[in-house]
């Protein structure tokens, strides 16, 4: 039987793979779980019940999972605070905050719609191991807490959620934006709200785009997936800049004043040159996945700058950072992650200190951005082949060394299997396009013919 959660929490077609049991099922299986150990025994010893903070992003079927999930928890002791629409990060900082047992978002992020998805955090607002989930997806048949009487668990509006968020992120600013005209997607998502409010506040100009959320516009032709709206806003805005949010808030992409797209690889780069520089940066050292463009490399070692690499998931750059204490790293997807001032990928946070970088050094953000030379890079998904036998083929391995041969130190290449399907990735970066697309196709060939199943 497939696991449960994915890479991310539960996702799935809402009402469909996702439903309104699986939601109260997997609340009452969280608060079992995740209401044991000391702190929760001292909150009992004081007669407290556990607290829990939920929040969704606006997707019409967040309402009636909101509410499943909020009566798991509560029919299981735990008091809910129900923050509403609120972005991912915000829901952690606020569990963190308020020093909440945990608290469940309901989002599926950039996904489109129809889709959704539950995610947990632990206490002080961190996502959980996978041990952790395995243990809630053992308790959905068996162990709920069936407290009765005064037990139950009462649900409250977490009136000033959005509030504290705003107030947090305005504290982490290390410059105002002020004379910065900002365009600003939200994706019809949970940015909606609070993210025009806090650039405000921060001084810039703001034009926004995508901030109309009906339940059902979510990712639709906006946000950091769909940027050509954002470009042609910022062009014909005469804008400095442009901001996209995904759905739930927790990536943030841009463009310049001409349209040109800058991506997570080049916000770290700005980000991680700007900290050192600044002295902030934890040990000089910027935490980023095998995905990351090759000029990320080449731009941080020009800058004496160490950079770790980890798996593909912004979950795996956060245990990296957390082993050692380090305070930059992300994904070139736009999830960016401060460890000072969060405890997940913040796409608000990311956008202030990014435009934040502009207004104190007074250059454009193509001037920071040409800090990396970004290289063509071509990802191919070969389907269909037996991914387990990717590692132990001597005919793709030396294709890969013959590759890698060429390309020198002006390229590199990848190959991954995938963790839940058939298939494996073929990824090569190359000094032209050209290159890039004639060595990805050639290995994605090997591989076809190699792994046939």
């Amino acid at each position: 039987m497939p696991r449960l959660f994915g890479t991310d929490g539960v996702r799935g077609l809402a009402n469909r793979d996702l439903t309104a049991g699986l939601a109260l099922d997997l609340a009452q299986a969280s608060a079992a779980v995740l209401t044991q150990g000391r702190r929760a025994e001292l909150r009992r010893a004081e007669g407290r019940r556990p607290v829990a903070v939920l929040a969704r992003d606006p997707r019409i079927s967040g309402e009636f999972i909101s509410a499943a999930v909020a009566a798991g928890l509560a029919s299981s002791g735990v008091d809910v605070l129900d923050a509403g629409v609120i972005p991912t990060p915000a829901a952690a900082f606020l569990i963190a905050d308020i020093g909440a047992d945990f608290g469940v978002m309901i989002s599926a992020s950039h996904n489109p719609a129809p889709d959704n998805g539950i995610k947990f955090f632990a206490f002080g607002g961190t996502k959980l191991p996978d041990d952790v989930e395995d243990r809630i997806e053992e308790h959905l048949s068996f162990g709920k807490l069936t407290p009765i009487g005064g037990d139950v668990g009462r649900i409250s509006r977490f009136a000033d959620a959005e509030d504290r968020y705003v107030v947090h992120l305005l504290g982490t600013l290390p410059h105002r934006l002020d004379g910065i005209h900002v365009v600003l997607d939200c994706a019809h998502g949970a940015a909606a709200g609070v993210s025009p409010q806090v650039f405000t506040d921060a001084g810039a100009t703001l034009t926004v785009i995508g901030a109309d959320p009906d339940g059902n516009n979510i990712n639709d032709g906006v946000g950091s997936t769909h940027l050509d709206n954002l470009a042609r806003a910022v062009i014909a805005a005469g804008a400095d800049v442009g901001i996209a949010h995904d759905g739930d808030a927790d990536r943030c992409l841009a463009v310049d004043r001409d349209g040109n797209i800058v991506d997570g690889d080049q916000i770290m780069a700005i980000l991680a040159v700007s900290m050192a520089e600044r002295g902030v940066l934890k040990d000089r050292t910027l935490v980023a996945t095998v995905m990351s463009n090759l000029g990320l490399r080449k731009a941080m070692a020009a800058h004496d700058i160490r950079m770790i690499e980890t798996k593909v998931g912004d979950r795996y750059v956060l245990e990296a950072l957390n082993i050692d204490g380090l305070s930059l790293g992300g994904e070139q997807s736009g999830h960016v992650i401060m460890t000072k001032f969060a405890t997940t990928g913040d796409g608000i946070l990311t956008g202030l200190h990014l435009v934040a970088e502009m207004a104190r050094t007074g250059k454009t953000l193509a001037e920071l951005a040409s800090v990396m030379t970004v290289f063509p890079q071509i990802l191919v998904n070969v389907r269909g082949v037996n991914h387990h036998g990717l590692n132990s083929n001597e005919i793709i391995a030396e294709a890969v060394r013959a590759a890698e041969a060429e390309l020198g130190d002006t390229g590199r290449v990848l190959l991954r299997p995938s963790g839940t399907e058939p298939m494996v990735r073929v990824m090569v970066e190359a000094a032209d396009q050209g290159t890039a697309d004639r060595l990805a196709n050639q290995l994605a060939d090997t591989v076809r013919l190699q792994l046939a199943l």
